[in-house]
């Protein structure tokens, strides 16, 4: 049975997918790992979300107010054993509609140019590659998107 939930991040299955989340991203990020980190923490985040399979937390989505009409897309992650099979898509939609009924009406997300799995996800759901916002602005090796919800 396939289950998502509505939570916050001091929930412990979100949280102890963030640090599958974190170990995974410092394999990927190498010695840019540090840098990243510091954007990344998860606590106080009041919009997240965890997907369950039988229970089992597998994956997992957040998002965070960026200003009063945008939110930012943060913590996508899946269990590598379960990827390919449509979950992220599911998250992904899933906090776009939050998004929605929270009166955002844009959406934006950074990634690092070494994920082409999320940069073919976020492509195919309609978000464009857009200058490097925020901290990110001088960061080469990011990859920065926005969708109009």
């Amino acid at each position: 049975m396939l289950a998502l939930k509505r939570t916050t991040s001091n929930h412990p299955d979100f949280e102890k997918l963030v640090l599958e989340l974190d170990a995974y991203l410092a394999i990927i990020d190498g010695e840019d790992h540090a840098f990243y980190s510091q954007f990344n923490k998860s606590n106080l985040l009041k919009n997240t979300l965890v997907f369950y399979e039988n229970g089992n937390p597998i994956a997992i989505g957040a998002f965070k107010e960026y200003d009063s009409t945008t939110a930012e897309i943060k913590r996508m992650f899946t269990l590598p054993q379960y990827r390919g099979k449509g979950i992220a898509t599911k998250i992904l939609t899933e906090l776009e509609f939050w998004a929605k009924e929270e009166s955002y009406k844009t959406l934006l997300l950074e990634t690092g140019y070494l994920q082409k799995d999320a940069i073919y996800l976020y492509q195919k759901l309609g978000y464009k590659i857009i200058e490097n916002f925020g901290q990110y602005q001088d960061v080469t090796t990011s990859i920065c998107m926005k969708k109009n919800i």
